[in-house]
Order: C-alpha cells, then sequence, then structure tokens
C-alpha cells in the first residue's frame, strides 16, 4: 500500500515499528548508559568500604596499642580463669584503686585513697558497686611483717596483687581484674565524654585550691544544678560537670558529716555517671578516649577481655547498685583505722558472691592474712573496739 494513501494514524504507527526494529529490520541497540551508571556506583560504594575498612583497621589498632599500654600483669594467681570468665560472658569481679600520685609511673607509687569492689553481671545486667573503707586494719598478704597496716598501704608496700589478694582473703570473694586509675587523669575522662550529670547528695561549698586560687563550687542536694565562680565570688549556673567540676565534688570529706563515707558515696555516683557515658562500642573505639585512658589507667585486661567485655556486657553497665561496706573507728598508736564487724563483712560477701552467681560461703580472714605472732596482742585488742576475738592463726 503506497504510504500516501495510509491514515494518519496508520504512518504514526508504522514508524513506531520501524523505530522499534531499526531502519534496516533489525533490533536496534540497547542504551548502555543506565548499565555504565550501576557500575560506577558500585565502584564508588566497593571504594567506600574500603576506605571505611581501612579507617575502621586504623581506629582499631590504635584502640589495640592503648591497651597494650595500660596492661600490667598484678603477678598473682588468680582464684578463678578470669580470661575464660570472660569469653564464657559470666559474672566477673574487678578492684578499682583510685590514686592521687599524678600521672600513673607504672610502678608503685602513693596510697589508694579511693577503693570499689565491683561486680558485673550479664545476665540480671546489673553493675554492682561496693566501695571499702581504706583504713580498714589488715594484715596485708606478702607483708604480714608490718602489720598493722591500712588496706590503702597495700599498694605501695607490696604491690597490687597484694591488694587484691589481701581484700579477697578479708571477704572470701574472688577478685578477677584490677583497676588502677589516677584520679587526676578521671578530670580529662569525663572532659573525654562531654561531661556528666550528678545530683548531690548534700548541699555543701568546695574550694580545691584555697592556698592558690579562690575558684569555688557551690553544690546543692538532690540537684544538679551547681555553681561555679572562678574569682569565688561572681557565681554561673551549671548542669553538666566537667572533669575538673566532678573531681571537687567527688574529693570534699572533711565538711561532710559522713566523712569519708559520706565521699565514698559521690565518689560512686561519679563513677556511675562516667560508666553511663562511656559504656558504647563508639567511646571505647574513639582514638582520643582510648588515648586518655592508656596514660591514666592500669589493668591486667587483655585486649581480648575488654574486646569482648564490650561485646557481652555493655548492658549490664545500665542498672547500677551502689552500696559500701560500714566500719566502726579506732585508734591505736595515734593512727585511725577502720574496723569492721563480721555480721557486716558477712553481709557484703554475700552481696558480691550473690552478684557473681556464686553460692553462699562464710567471709573471709578478720584481717585479710594471718597475724604474726609478735602481734596478736595488738591484734585481740583491735578486735574487742568491735566485741570480736582473735581466730586461731
Amino acid at each position: 500500500m503506497d504510504n500516501q494513501n495510509l491514515s494518519r494514524t496508520e504512518r504514526r504507527e508504522q514508524q513506531v515499528e520501524q523505530n522499534h526494529h531499526g531502519g534496516d529490520g533489525r533490533p536496534p541497540k540497547k542504551p548502555r548508559r543506565r548499565h555504565r551508571t550501576w557500575r560506577w556506583l558500585l565502584a564508588l560504594v566497593l571504594l567506600l568500604a574500603v576506605i571505611g575498612g581501612v579507617v575502621f583497621a586504623t581506629v582499631l589498632n590504635n584502640v589495640h596499642q592503648s591497651i597494650n599500654k595500660m596492661q600490667r600483669s598484678a603477678d598473682i594467681t588468680k582464684a578463678r580463669q578470669v580470661s575464660q570468665v570472660i569469653k564464657d560472658g559470666k559474672p566477673f569481679s574487678m578492684l578499682v584503686l583510685g590514686t592521687d600520685t599524678g600521672a600513673l609511673k607504672r610502678d608503685r607509687t602513693g596510697l589508694t585513697d579511693s577503693m570499689m569492689l565491683i561486680t558485673v553481671n550479664p545476665k540480671t545486667k546489673t553493675t554492682t558497686m561496693m566501695s571499702i573503707p581504706r583504713d580498714i586494719m589488715m594484715s596485708i598478704s606478702g607483708a604480714e611483717n608490718t602489720f598493722p597496716q591500712k588496706l590503702n598501704a597495700a599498694f605501695p608496700i607490696a604491690g597490687v596483687g597484694a591488694s587484691m589478694l589481701t581484700l579477697q582473703n578479708y571477704l572470701n570473694v574472688p577478685i578477677d581484674f584490677y583497676v588502677l586509675v589516677n584520679m587526676g587523669g578521671l578530670e580529662k575522662l569525663i572532659d573525654q565524654v562531654g561531661g556528666v550529670k550528678v545530683a548531690s547528695p548534700l548541699t555543701f561549698t568546695y574550694t580545691p585550691e584555697a592556698d592558690t586560687t579562690p575558684a569555688t563550687y557551690k553544690f546543692f542536694k538532690d540537684q544538679e544544678k551547681f555553681e561555679y565562680a572562678k574569682d569565688g565570688k561572681n557565681f554561673k549556673t551549671y548542669t553538666t560537670m566537667n572533669g575538673d567540676a566532678a573531681l571537687s565534688f567527688s574529693r570534699m570529706r572533711y565538711d561532710d558529716p559522713q566523712g569519708d563515707y559520706g565521699r565514698q558515696l559521690r565518689q560512686r555516683l561519679v563513677l556511675k555517671a562516667l560508666l553511663k557515658k562511656s559504656a558504647s562500642i563508639s567511646t571505647l573505639m574513639n582514638a582520643k578516649f582510648m588515648a586518655s585512658i592508656s596514660t591514666n589507667v592500669e589493668t591486667d585486661m587483655t585486649y581480648a577481655d575488654i574486646m569482648n567485655l564490650a561485646k557481652k556486657y555493655m548492658p549490664a553497665t545500665k542498672n547500677q547498685v551502689s552500696d559500701h561496706m560500714q566500719g566502726v573507728g579506732d585508734m591505736y598508736g595515734g593512727v585511725s583505722y577502720q574496723m569492721v564487724p563480721e555480721s557486716e563483712k558477712q553481709r557484703v560477701t554475700n552481696k558480691l558472691r550473690q552478684s557473681l552467681d556464686l553460692s553462699a560461703k562464710k567471709t573471709g580472714t578478720q584481717f585479710g592474712s594471718n597475724v604474726p605472732q609478735a602481734s596478736l596482742g595488738v591484734a585481740e585488742n583491735n578486735l574487742s573496739v568491735i566485741n570480736e576475738i582473735l581466730d586461731p592463726q
């Protein structure tokens, strides 16, 4: 049929058919532009994946190096296979020791003025923090001939392992790890996580360095709000504590009606707040945070232990139980000590063992280790303060 005699509609349909098959009757070539676009997108995704992998590996390597810097053995035989405990995801314990001697020198220097036995239970998703009085009269494991000593003297006299063994024997609770913290360095850690919020248990005013600067803090009972004046006069109100504020809040002792026990409470509050802010994979992978930890923290946890903690134990930091062991004041040789009645020791032992999913057992030895024969009279005299007699040595 002559194309000129075709209707307008028929000519349009014929033209479409020709375009579909090509002018020579062959199917047209499919456009390749879409395939090129997808190849570029795939290449970009792969490139980003490679870059991301390199960055992650670099960060992970930095974290590994930081952990290696702060890792140091306690040089003792542990009561349990602690790395296996962590690997299996079972409850574990760690002794946290705070020292104010400045930057850690990886050597025994200074008393451990803050002592806390912490248990972490992933099953109940609970972290239990038990403050331990630093002034408990002790016979230090491995240095019994120095009796009587305060518990906080175990570290400078015989090392962190002696602190662990003495307290472990005293309470009959296995201590799996230790963490030694430079309390001054705690300031940097708090700043790294952007500060913490803590409600004060009492109202008080504190000038951290009254002999050198008038800078003053005012804290208020049951409030996160606090005030600060660099000149000690023109106060401004804040709700988030930076490192300096948190350290000042936790250090004050003499104006607290509960004395050292009140300070322990405030230390636990700061630690609880820090745990909430730092207990995340992203924080642990933060190179600056880990670098700050590596210069201010020492521990016998390995890199594998800490990575397992990050994977298995983070939820347990959300529920926190705070407690302390209560002693009775005692004076000997002009020195102030604390003596803890057996009933209180047993209560603490029960609570800690239960938090570790361990069976109930009798609390530990009266002084953490045997008392030398020449000092039995001293031990008996001080036990009389809590109406107890010395057990057979």
